[in-house]
């Protein structure tokens, strides 16, 4: 599947706007990564942006959060988005870097998100990966972003101020899609 088929998928499924842009900024920040990791950028920028393709179908149901992805997605992507996207939400366990990365960054990318909107500027290129870890030792700021989860990417041999800064500056590079 192509960028271009993608994101219409992505735009013909989810209607918020908001989720729209968490899958663009999950796109980002797994193409950083896999710049960083010397890994084919399409095939982890596809996962990030069609990750949560059946979020707003399956939000009541938390148990096909992922699954309801891999049945539209079969045929159409390879086996190793598909494992990456059934495994973010918890259902397989992450093995592959791909995988780690994905399970690691959806939370980021509130995180990111919330501390934006938190610093002066309100703007991300003002953001830096400093004020962000601030944020993240603060734990009733973004609770619903899963701070276990996200340290998660040090299985990738990554620490964590590495791990947000690759994502922050993959996600300053669409920062106006992103509106931020």
């Amino acid at each position: 599947m192509e960028r271009e088929e993608a994101l219409n998928l992505v735009n013909s499924e989810i209607k918020t706007k908001n989720l729209v842009k968490h899958c663009l900024a999950a796109e980002a920040g797994m193409k950083e990564l896999a710049n960083y990791f010397k890994e084919d950028t399409e095939t982890w920028g596809l996962t990030g942006l069609l990750h949560d393709l059946d979020y707003e179908e399956t939000k009541d149901d938390f148990s096909r959060h992922g699954i309801r992805t891999v049945e539209m997605l079969e045929g159409k992507v390879g086996e190793e988005i598909l494992y990456a996207i059934k495994s973010h939400p918890g259902h397989t366990p992450p093995k592959s870097k791909l995988d780690i990365a994905l399970y690691a960054l959806d939370p980021l990318t509130g995180l990111i998100v919330a501390s934006c909107l938190m610093h002066p500027e309100k703007k991300l290129e003002f953001l830096d990966k400093e004020f962000i870890l601030h944020r993240f030792s603060e734990k009733r700021f973004a609770a619903g972003a899963n701070r276990e989860q996200i340290k998660s990417c040090e299985r990738l041999g990554l620490s964590l101020e590495d791990f947000i800064d690759l994502a922050l500056k993959g996600m300053q590079k669409i920062h106006e899609e992103l509106g931020l």
